[in-house]
């Protein structure tokens, strides 16, 4: 056993390491889809956090680049029951092992998930430690306890782009303020035929007007969404001048926007199964969720914004929208498609209303 997993409540675990030999901190969180961890370890909403895989067996199919959501590595640690080292896939390009390796970023196996798990729902989410370097399990604690708070910290910066760029389309114009935008949201309005252009999450209104948007959309991101001062002035600015959507992170970011508040989930919802019900339909749908906070839905109220969708199991807003401001916002992922088509129809009813 050459890897160390301590948490701020003093538990202290010892598994087998992979990836790269070094130390990381982050909140700990766990996702329950059986697959799709190549997604998950490259979705710029994981940064500043160390994800844990609730299915036991992890890298069985290997890696393939195609199917990462940002150019790197987003987690800042990774946790599993069990890691394959020998994956059977025709499309694999590497292991799991090689691709944190390539990364900086560090693992650990070996390690009882499902413990870790049931602590997590029990508990709350906690502060974590990975440790590949010689230590002993009191600093291990102390550094795991003493980091700061995942809301004192700017992680946007980190995920963000520098520069804006544009990929071409023949359909209306939508300006992406990229929060940490996930690679499948923009493939889905590349599917739809619209003009995107992607710009810094700090950019001014006045630079994005530049570009004669015909809609602006807020993307999902990682960390509290009261850290993005900007981009929640921003979505209020626009609101009633153009359409404004926002999918995850950007609908808090809407939620603060028109007079909402938001607050930490206990553990989040991070996952392929969260059931959505839908009011006006009454119909169910399987979404892939991930984040930690969520939208006040006694906040919501006196706004201009009206709760359209909420979670089957704990009621959380799922959904917004403001006819009056043009305004909607889903807070699962629609293109992460775990049904694999239930919510994808959240695109189409963006192309939907521009061209009306």
């Amino acid at each position: 056993m050459d890897a160390m997993l301590a948490l701020e409540d003093g538990t202290v675990l010892y598994g087998e390491g992979f990836g790269a030999r070094v130390n990381a901190l982050g909140e700990l969180v766990f996702a329950t889809p059986y697959t799709g961890y190549e997604e998950a370890l490259t979705d710029p909403s994981y940064n500043g956090q160390i994800l844990m895989m609730t299915y036991p067996l992890i890298g069985n199919y290997g890696v393939n680049s195609n199917n990462f959501q940002s150019s790197r590595v987003q987690v800042e640690g990774f946790v599993v029951r069990e890691l394959c080292d020998t994956p059977s896939h025709y499309d694999v390009e590497f292991t799991v092992d090689e691709l944190l390796k390539k990364h900086g970023v560090p693992g650990i196996s070996e390690i009882d998930t499902r413990m870790l798990t049931i602590k997590t729902r029990r508990y709350g989410t906690m502060k974590a430690a990975l440790i590949r370097e010689k230590m002993t399990e009191e600093e291990a604690v102390e550094l795991a306890r003493n980091q700061p708070d995942i809301s004192e910290l700017n992680l946007i910066d980190e995920v963000s782009v520098q520069e804006p760029f544009r990929i071409e389309g023949k359909g209306k114009r939508v300006v992406v303020v990229d929060l940490g935008v996930k690679k499948n949201i923009l493939n889905n309005l590349v599917k739809r035929n619209l003009d995107i252009v992607v710009v810094p999450h700090n950019f001014s209104r006045k630079e994005i007007l530049n570009f004669e948007p015909d809609a602006i959309l807020f993307s999902n991101g990682p960390g509290d969404p009261k850290t993005a001062g900007n981009a929640i002035r921003l979505a209020r600015d626009f609101a009633g001048e153009i359409p404004v959507f926002g999918i995850c992170f950007g609908h808090q970011i809407i939620g603060l926007a028109l007079g909402g508040d938001t607050y930490k989930l206990k553990f989040g919802h991070r996952g392929g199964n969260q059931p959505v019900k839908d009011f006006e339909s009454g119909k169910v749908f399987i979404t892939s969720q991930n984040h930690g906070f969520a939208v006040d839905p006694d906040s919501v109220e006196g706004t201009d914004l009206e709760v359209m969708q909420v979670n089957a199991n704990d009621l959380t807003v799922e959904a917004m929208k403001s006819d009056y401001l043009d305004v909607m916002s889903v807070q699962y992922h629609p293109e992460g498609k775990p049904g694999p088509h239930d919510t994808e129809f959240f695109f189409d009813m963006i192309r939907k209303r521009l061209e009306e």
